[in-house]
């Protein structure tokens, strides 16, 4: 077939373009879900790496000591992070993209020195090292989000997808993991290795996330760039998700300890570690059909629910399984949550402060998770003591939430209409 034309006279027909193989990788959003789910996969890698028994090796008296100080050294990378690096993150327009490269190149190098350092002094401060740069991918990630979708209604769909894909990434990754860790010659130090070598791959990929747009003139100055981290919305999200990190340490560290007291079967360890991991990916992949119908302050509230509704229903149990059942709740709950917050954050805080905002509140998340940790490591709470003290503590937060939410509706301000 032919087409006329009005300078030639005809022409053939030519094929539509098909998409090529690939084409879905020059979209924003999948370069940056390529490069997280590489960060993820070297993560998983340096975990099973550095994994030991410990509540499965030591007296739950001695483990308390050991997991205090464990708890001290997961505050200090969060200490580290917010004072040095807040201001770096927004500094440029590829500032945040040249972090991500930087971060995952420094990784891979730590972990290659890591490999022949297992047992030594040196693993410390070396697992330390790695430990401050996952984190700085987190928050720089955060940050980067909103450059990768055309409006804020796509927002929680986009922080959950890339939240199923670092689940699936991790679970792919663990495979050539424990195939390593099997294999006598080779073991933990070259499972190391294949971290570096995801880490490698993490720094390349990096170097194909598209810089944001440059930076609005409108955007108010340094000082009031400041004050906007403390907009309302932002603020009552934060308190609410401080509580359900709270709640998350608190739960980990209570069934730990709880059953270890009862002597339980190490298969109940796997099993509630199972229904946490579950309720995760839930959360995440549930998240987005969430946001269809409910604002992101709703889904917060909801999450809240589901830890007094189930944490009150679990108390009443008591056991094993009512143990499992709430870390499945909860891990739903703080999914769906913090996908919540991140697109509050996201849709609120202005592009030139987001990246700040975000590693200060992950500072505040981070203490929050240690101080729950830290009752059930200094004091011995019965488990069905301890799944009331959730129940009431999410209740507590729950009220102050929309107590809050009212007073603000009540000063002129509305909820965001759903979009």
């Amino acid at each position: 077939m032919a087409r006329p034309t009005t300078d030639a006279g005809w022409q053939p027909l030519r094929r539509p373009p098909r998409p090529r193989p690939g084409g879905l990788s020059r979209s924003p959003f999948s370069r940056l879900a390529v490069v997280h789910m590489l960060a993820v996969a070297g993560d998983t890698f340096v975990t099973m790496a550095l994994a030991g028994s410990l509540f499965f090796s030591i007296s739950p008296q001695a483990a308390r000591g050991k997991v205090a100080l464990y708890l001290l050294l997961t505050v200090a990378p969060f200490a580290v992070l917010a004072p040095m690096l807040s201001p770096v993150i927004d500094r440029s327009r590829g500032g945040r993209r040249a972090l991500i490269i930087a971060g995952a190149a420094s990784r891979a190098i730590v972990c290659l020195s890591m490999a022949t350092h297992l047992n030594s002094l040196l693993l410390f401060p070396e697992a330390f090292a790695v430990l401050v740069l996952s984190k700085v991918h987190m928050v720089v990630k955060s940050a980067l989000v909103p450059n990768t979708v055309s409006g804020e209604g796509e927002l929680v769909a986009a922080n959950s997808r890339l939240a199923v894909l670092s689940v699936l990434a991790g679970f792919v990754a663990a495979i050539p993991g424990i195939i390593v860790l099997k294999i006598g010659f080779l073991g933990a130090p070259w499972v190391v290795r294949l971290a570096a070598l995801a880490f490698a791959a993490t720094a390349v990929a990096a170097f194909r996330l598209t810089r944001p747009p440059a930076g609005d003139a409108r955007l108010p100055p340094a000082a009031v760039g400041e004050a906007e981290l403390h907009v309302p919305s932002v603020r009552m999200a934060a308190s609410a998700m401080g509580v359900l990190r709270a709640v998350v340490g608190f739960l980990t560290f209570l069934i730990a300890f709880s059953f270890r007291h009862d002597d339980a079967p190490a298969w109940w360890f796997g099993l509630v570690l199972a229904a946490s991991m579950v309720g995760s990916f839930a959360g995440a992949a549930l998240a987005p059909g969430l946001r269809k119908r409910l604002v992101e302050e709703r889904i917060l509230q909801g999450a809240l629910v589901l830890v007094v509704g189930v944490g009150l229903g679990a108390a009443w149990i008591g056991g094993l399984a009512a143990s499992a059942l709430l870390a499945g709740a909860v891990g739903v709950a703080a999914a769906a949550g913090k996908l919540a917050f991140d697109s509050i954050v996201q849709r609120d805080a202005p592009d030139a402060v987001r990246g700040r905002t975000f590693a200060r509140f992950e500072t505040r998340f981070q203490l929050a998770w240690v101080a729950g940790a830290a009752l059930p490591v200094a004091l011995s709470i019965p488990s069905g003591m301890g799944m009331g003290v959730i129940a009431l503590i999410a209740a507590i937060a729950l009220s102050s939430y929309l107590a809050a939410l009212r007073a603000v509706e009540h000063r002129g301000h509305e909820l965001p209409e759903r979009r």
